[in-house]
């Protein structure tokens, strides 16, 4: 197995002081108002992916998708269950994360290959094939903070897709960016479908899904719904969006 998630529950605390910050914790502290709420993002979540497996998780806002993607790429640690992965991690999170505003796009491209831990002479090899693909020929002296969100998402895809990752984990990428580049985005995640490299996406379109991915997890209120093959998950959770705005449109 690539990646093993093992019962797994991830836990945030709300009001505390690194949340609420140290001078809102002390006021509370001196007026007796103080106090720490449990919110659980994750209930006891488990699955497992072998090699060549693209899951897609699904499940609307709030669910604990992004949650559950911070912990598989080992940004936070959950306070129950256990994760275990095997290969070299890419992961494409929030827009931004793991660049430097004050770089040119190229040198971003050096800086983020060296936190995957990439050889400069790798990074050599690969960065005319990331340029071009990110369609920033153009720009590659821009500074990171000066390009459009598009731009970011198209240089963080490309980077994260094109430097042969074992396992590679996307947070609605697809969803931002131009038709004609997520067509593109598209082909390319077909391509490392064939390649064998893990993938786990989320979006919240089920025709990606079943487009793209071969097993799905739902997710609802962080718990887990269903996981199983794509068609069969993809089915239930349109059927439970049908019902849901169905009962909305009742009221």
């Amino acid at each position: 197995m690539v990646v093993d998630v093992q019962n797994v529950s991830i836990r945030y605390l709300l009001g505390d002081f690194k949340d609420i910050g140290i001078k809102e914790y002390l006021v509370q502290k001196l007026t007796g108002t103080y106090e720490v709420q449990e919110f659980w993002a994750v209930k006891n979540v488990s699955f497992s992916l072998n090699a060549g497996d693209f899951l897609g998780i699904i499940g609307t806002n709030g669910a604990g998708k992004s949650t559950l993607l911070k912990a598989v790429s080992g940004i936070i640690k959950p306070q129950k269950g256990k994760i275990v992965t095997n290969g070299q991690i890419a992961a494409l999170l929030e827009l931004g994360t793991g660049f430097d505003g004050d770089l040119t796009i190229k040198e971003n491209i050096y800086f983020r290959g060296a936190l995957l831990g990439y050889t400069e002479k790798f990074m050599n090899e690969k960065y005319p094939e990331i340029i071009e693909f990110s369609e920033l020929q153009d720009f590659e002296n821009r500074k990171f903070r000066q390009l459009s969100s598009g731009m970011r998402s198209r240089l963080a895809f490309s980077i994260a897709s094109l430097i042969d990752p074992d396992i590679l984990i996307l947070d609605e990428v697809l969803a931002v960016g131009d038709g004609a580049f997520r067509a593109k985005s598209e082909k390319k995640m077909l391509e490392i479908i064939n390649s064998g490299v893990t993938t786990l996406f989320v979006s919240h379109s089920t025709a990606q899904m079943r487009k793209l991915c071969n097993k799905v997890l739902w997710l609802n209120k962080g718990e887990q719904m269903a996981f199983g093959d794509a068609k069969s998950v993809c089915d239930e959770y349109d059927k439970f969006i049908r019902a849901k705005g169905n009962s909305a449109n009742k009221t």
